[in-house]
């Protein structure tokens, strides 16, 4: 932007404040996941996006997963990483590594960024103050994915109250058990889904490697802007939706049902994504309402 000159760079501020206006004090929930977490170019993008909706009163909060990191810590003890539909496999074992790696490392490395970029980042996990409760998440066919879970609760006011104090609250997908003391591993997808619905926002973004839904995933131009939940099932059955992106239109149209005003799967390999999905006329991705 700062090669563009004066009356440009006006025009695409004066742009966003329709925007701007639309969504302060609104609360936005960004999964955060893929290549935009791992490159450093966009770790720093997704950064200063959400940085810069904090500064003009945009509510946002950060869910965050790590399977490649994740991964990384099995394959550096002997132990090869198993996935079972999607999902990983979480014994005790995987159990240790996912807090280690999300409520630990992950955690604290997004939070410290934000601070940084002059964001007030606190992190927080799933089991903290009871965020998320969980059971053992269980399939009509007996699937057994060890230690993951389902969030049948959540507890949204430690969030709220971060939020309303100007701070950006930073949640790994973990939660503790409903009734013992498990703890669970939770698809990040879906705790951002839950917290979504929990906090009545009024946008879910799940950050993925692909440019959003598309009839044919090897032509970009096939691109659905935008879809009514009631479209989906038609998608489904005529195998324009598969594989792993089920799982996420599921979290779409399970946030909209619930309350969620929009949810957008786009792709986070794009810098600053998010500001342009949320402050200019263009968007991203694929919105569902």
């Amino acid at each position: 932007m700062t090669n563009l000159n004066p009356e440009i760079r006006a025009g695409i501020l004066v742009e966003a404040l329709p925007y701007i206006q639309e969504y302060a004090g609104k609360i936005i929930v960004v999964k955060y996941g893929g290549n935009a977490m791992i490159n450093e170019e966009l770790k720093q993008a997704v950064i200063r996006d959400i940085v810069l909706l904090n500064l003009v009163g945009v509510r946002v909060v950060l869910v965050h997963g790590g399977g490649p990191e994740i991964s990384e810590l099995l394959k550096k003890t002997g132990k090869e990483s198993k996935f079972v539909k999607g999902l990983r496999y979480t014994d005790e074992e995987v159990m240790d590594a996912v807090q280690m790696v999300l409520c630990g490392k992950v955690n604290k490395n997004l939070v410290g960024l934000l601070d940084k970029a002059g964001g007030k980042g606190v992190g927080l996990s799933g089991m903290d103050g009871g965020l998320f409760q969980a059971v053992r998440l269980t399939d009509p066919d007996g699937t057994d994915y060890g230690y993951v879970g389902d969030i049948v609760k959540v507890n949204e006011k430690i969030v709220l109250d971060l939020l309303e104090k100007g701070y950006i609250p930073v949640v790994s997908s973990v939660a503790a058990g409903l009734d013992d003391d498990t703890n669970y591993n939770i698809n990040a997808d879906t705790a951002a889904e839950k917290l979504a619905v929990a906090l009545r926002a009024k946008k879910l973004i799940l950050l993925t490697d692909v440019r959003g839904l598309m009839r044919d995933p090897k032509d970009d131009s096939t691109l659905i802007p935008k879809l009514k939940v009631s479209e989906v099932p038609a998608l489904i059955r005529e195998g324009v939706i598969t594989g792993g992106m089920i799982p996420k239109v599921d979290c779409c149209v399970e946030a909209v049902r619930q309350g969620v005003e929009r949810a957008n799967i786009q792709d986070g390999r794009v810098p600053h994504s998010i500001l342009i999905e949320l402050l200019s006329q263009d968007g991203v991705g694929t919105m569902f309402c």
